[in-house]
């Protein structure tokens, strides 16, 4: 332990010093355990780690190691009911850093307490997939700002107790980055950092059982390099190179990445693209074991040196592999914070789209609770295109098949299917696979732009779903207004051929309510920080339905249950009193946490309106 302490200046005040010895000893276990499960000489690569987080937490400003203890005091400060996500592009969102401060007011009004800006680091010049291929994780966009500005929004935010989330891309970098320039270059280190292959019929040996993520522009995951003389790995563009995780030196990089933006105040960090950052032989290279030894060391190096840090994993993965990006078996409660449930995203949708729940409960049940001091991030929409993450095992199992229902709800979102009010466009068809993605606004795919007379009670239901699951509830700006799609999306040359931009519109320089979203919103935000049982470490039981077009969430509360009752149809429904019975609620003392009343119960059952929901307990 000693050894390690000299890595801290000779006039740090004792009492950091004795801090800093104290998290060594509660993590170096940890960070010993995963890295043994990655490396050669795992000691070796723990002391550069540790000497890492030693000069972070010596430069740590006093105002974020205020921050760091008020979270070891609080460490459930992102499960809480009244922690409310929102997610922008600053640029159209505020315009750059500062606008984006001063709209923080604004996000403050909504109940907001965790903000994610889309990519802000350095990007290459266009094409940049929007952002992702970084090209300077060091520093900020210009047409943003500067770090300055970066460090001066953080500081803004936290007074208003809302926490800012960075993207940091970790399978790629762009070909122009510092890395990728030293490698074509011909220097051996940095050539070390990317996975390169002479020969091409090893390429095609991966090839064979590797998934092509843009098969319209992006086909293959290797682009041959003329500097390189030789293939590099490029799963998601050929600017961008994938790198390899498999040399300690990346992950030493990545984690000083980490601790840098952690000490400008950064407190939660999205992982991009982690489901891909370990690769093997004769697999898709998605979900290996070794990503979630990676994420814990990364997170290790954290709660040593500003653990008032969060990790968010960016797996956009299927059912069965999502748990254990929040950790299962020995990771468990010991990689990411946060993790996006795509799942639910999903079955929201499919369920709208069909008008019934089996799929859905179906498919939500056989996923086990997260450990207990995570959570879920439960969104409606995201800055990404919406692909059917629907398992060909859960559709079978309710008697349906995967690839129809998969195409079913690409025809109903694209507005191409027979009484459709959706208004979405198709992205990335896949030829081989039948496989197509949708873009588009929440407002626009639940009907409002339609003129659907029931697409504001949808989008109030696919709201209430979404915040009464339990987790971080994220919006996505403009969802909250009820924002349609974007009809000038393909105007910029840079966007033309990406549709997803038709879901990320500018936002209004004055907020108005024209179609009573806002309200909605607001509403629905206050109510979920005013149920306690809304807590994430209180797990979300999804129960057999009773009715096939309602979904029926349990929460088994400490102060008692509460039952979320969500109708998908377009007409009334009804909850049997039976029901209620058998999770231990009375049916003559029943509260909607929604309304803030009693609910309607007649004929001896709850009613809902059509797209109605309800949040039922029985008074404390």
């Amino acid at each position: 332990m000693s050894d390690h302490l000299q890595h801290l200046p000779p006039g740090l005040p004792e009492h950091r010093r004795r801090l800093f010895a104290a998290r060594l000893e509660r993590w170096l276990p940890d960070l010993d355990t995963a890295l043994a499960a990655v490396y050669d000489d795992p000691a070796t690569v723990r002391d550069r780690l540790v000497a890492l987080a030693a000069r972070a937490f010596a430069a740590r400003p006093e105002e974020l190691h205020d921050l760091d203890l008020r979270r070891s005091l609080a460490p459930d400060w992102f499960q809480r009911p009244e922690a409310v996500g929102y997610a922008a592009y600053a640029e159209r969102f505020g315009g750059d850093l500062r606008g984006v401060g001063e709209r923080a007011a604004y996000l403050e009004s909504l109940g907001v307490t965790y903000l994610h800006l889309m990519p802000l680091l350095t990007p290459r010049p266009a094409p940049n997939d929007g952002g992702y291929a970084v090209q300077d994780y060091r520093s900020v966009r210009e047409d943003l700002g500067t770090l300055d500005d970066l460090v001066a929004l953080t500081a803004s935010l936290r007074e208003r107790g809302i926490s800012l989330c960075l993207d940091l891309v970790l399978n790629h970098v762009a070909r122009e980055h510092e890395w990728a320039v030293r490698a074509r270059a011909g220097d051996p280190t940095y050539r070390a950092y990317f996975h390169v292959l002479e020969d091409r019929a090893e390429v095609d040996t991966w090839e064979a059982t590797l998934p092509e993520v843009f098969p319209d522009f992006a086909p293959g995951n290797f682009t041959f390099d003329p500097d390189l003389d030789a293939y590099v790995w490029t799963t998601f563009n050929d600017y961008q190179w994938d790198v390899d995780w498999s040399n300690p030196d990346v992950l030493c990089e990545y984690a000083d990445l980490v601790l840098l933006h952690a000490n400008h105040g950064v407190e939660v960090f999205r992982l991009d693209a982690i489901a891909f950052i370990h690769k093997r032989l004769g697999t898709s290279c998605q979900n290996q074991p070794e990503v979630h030894d990676l994420t814990q060391a990364l997170r290790t190096v954290a709660r040593i040196a500003c653990p008032a840090v969060a990790f968010k994993a960016e797996a956009i993965v299927g059912p069965q592999d999502l748990m254990p990006y929040l950790g299962t078996g020995r990771h468990h409660g010991k990689v990411s914070d946060l993790a996006y449930h795509n799942s639910l995203m999903v079955q929201v949708w499919s369920m709208l789209a069909s008008r019934e729940v089996g799929l859905a409960s179906h498919a939500l049940r056989r996923l086990p609770p997260p450990p207990s001091t995570t959570a879920w991030i439960t969104y409606a929409r995201c800055h990404d295109d919406i692909g059917w993450a629907i398992d060909d095992g859960d559709a079978a199992a309710i008697g349906v098949s995967g690839h129809g229902h998969r195409s079913f709800l690409s025809d109903f979102y694209s507005g191409d299917f027979p009484g459709s009010w959706a208004r979405g466009l198709v992205f990335q068809e896949n030829a081989a696979t039948g496989d197509r993605r949708i873009s588009g606004s929440l407002a626009s795919l639940a009907g409002l732009e339609a003129g659907d007379p029931l697409a504001r009670a949808r989008i109030r239901l696919v709201h209430a779903l979404v915040a009464g699951f339990g987790g971080l509830p994220v919006i996505w700006m403009g969802d909250e207004l009820g924002l349609l799609n974007d009809p000038c999306w393909a105007d910029d040359p840079a966007h033309a051929d990406d549709n997803r931009w038709v879901h990320r519109p500018v936002m209004p320089a004055e907020v108005t309510d024209e179609h009573g979203v806002l309200a909605d919103t607001r509403a629905l935000l206050a109510a979920r920080a005013a149920t306690p049982h809304l807590h994430a470490a209180t797990p979300a039981e999804v129960l057999e339905p009773r009715d096939p077009g309602v979904l029926l969430v349990l929460r088994r509360h400490p102060l008692g249950p509460m039952l979320g009752c969500y109708n998908v149809t377009d007409g009334p429904r009804h909850v049997p009193v039976e029901v209620l019975h058998e999770v231990g609620l009375d049916p003559a003392r029943l509260h909607d946490r929604l309304t803030g009343h009693a609910p309607l119960v007649r004929g001896g059952a709850v009613a809902l309106p059509a797209y109605g929901a309800a949040w039922l307990t029985t008074p404390d």
